[in-house]
C-alpha cells in the first residue's frame, strides 16, 4: 500500500484557518472525532494516490474510487460544445458530495474542462479540484468577495455549474428536496446572456443526516450537518444514480413578468419535473 507522505486534508490546520487563535480551545477529543467524521486518513490516502491527476481527470478518478454508476438520461439535451455559446448548468443538490463530483465529471468531459463550479471554499483544500473552482466562504461570515467571485465566473469563457440551493437537500414531511433556490444564477445568466440547462440528480443521504440537518437548521447558528458530508459520501459508495438533463431554457425566458427569485423557483420546479 502507498505510504502517504503528506497530509492534504489536515483538520487541525483547517480549524486554525477558520478560527485563528481560538482553535487551541477546541478539545483534543473533538478534533479526533472531526478527523474520524471527515475520514481524514482515507481521504488523504486517495488524494495521495490520485496526486498526478487534476481537473476533469481527477473528478473521473473520484467517480471510479466511489464506484458510482451513473445512468444519464437526456444527454442529447447538452448543447453542442462548438456552438460558441456559454451556459449555466443548474442542479438540485441531494447529496452534497457525489452529485458535485459526478456532474463535474460529465460536464467536464463533454466540454473538455471548460466549466467552473461556485463552491464552498473548504473544497479548495482538494488540489485536484481547486483549478475548477471559484471559492465561496460558507463558514464564517458570508464572504464580502462573493459578488466579485460570481462576476469572475460569469465573465470568464467557462460554462458555470451551480447548485442554487447553496447547501444540500433537506427532508421535510418525508420529502427530500432542496431549500429555496437563490436567484443569482437567474440574474447573472440574463446579464451575460447564458441559457440555463436544468439537471436533476437522484439519490439521498442517511436518515441520521436529515435529522441532524433539521436540528442544526433550527437550533444552531452554523451548519453542523456539513461536517458529516464526507461520512455520507462513504455511505453512498457502490450506488447507482440517475442524472436527467433537460432542454436548455433560453435566457430571454426570464423576463420582468416574474422576479428573479420567482424565476429561480420556476427553474427549480422544472428540475424536479425531469
Amino acid at each position: 500500500m502507498t505510504t502517504v507522505t503528506e497530509r492534504t486534508i489536515d483538520i487541525e490546520k483547517i480549524l486554525k484557518g477558520k478560527m485563528g487563535a481560538k482553535a487551541k480551545f477546541v478539545p483534543g477529543f473533538l478534533v479526533s472525532w472531526l478527523k474520524k467524521i471527515a475520514h481524514q486518513d482515507q481521504v488523504n490516502a486517495f488524494l495521495w494516490e490520485s496526486r498526478d491527476k487534476v481537473g476533469v481527470e481527477w473528478l473521473e478518478e473520484c467517480v471510479k474510487y466511489l464506484d458510482m454508476t451513473l445512468n444519464i438520461v437526456g444527454k442529447e439535451n447538452l448543447p453542442d460544445p462548438n456552438d460558441g455559446k456559454l451556459y449555466t448548468f443548474v442542479s438540485n443538490h441531494p447529496l452534497g458530495g457525489e452529485d458535485g463530483v459526478a456532474l463535474g465529471a460529465i460536464i467536464g468531459r463533454f466540454y473538455e474542462g471548460r466549466f467552473r463550479y461556485l463552491v464552498n471554499d473548504l473544497l479548495m483544500n482538494l488540489p485536484g479540484l481547486a483549478p475548477l473552482c471559484i471559492p465561496i466562504n460558507k463558514t464564517g461570515n458570508q464572504s464580502r468577495n462573493f459578488p466579485a467571485m460570481v462576476e469572475a465566473g460569469f465573465q470568464s469563457d467557462h460554462h458555470m455549474l451551480m447548485f442554487p440551493a447553496g447547501i444540500c437537500s433537506r427532508k421535510k414531511n418525508g420529502v427530500i428536496q432542496d431549500l429555496p433556490w437563490k436567484k443569482t444564477f437567474i440574474s447573472k445568466s440574463v446579464e451575460y446572456q447564458r441559457d440555463v440547462v436544468p439537471i436533476h440528480f437522484s439519490g439521498e443521504n442517511s436518515k441520521f443526516f436529515y435529522r441532524l440537518a433539521n436540528f442544526s437548521d433550527k437550533h444552531l447558528p452554523f451548519n453542523l450537518a456539513m461536517l458529516f458530508l464526507v461520512d455520507e459520501m462513504y455511505k453512498n459508495v457502490h450506488k447507482s444514480f440517475e442524472v436527467k438533463i433537460g432542454k436548455p431554457i433560453p435566457w430571454q425566458t426570464f423576463d420582468k413578468s416574474k422576479s428573479p427569485m420567482e424565476w429561480a423557483e420556476f427553474v427549480k420546479d422544472q428540475v424536479y419535473k425531469l
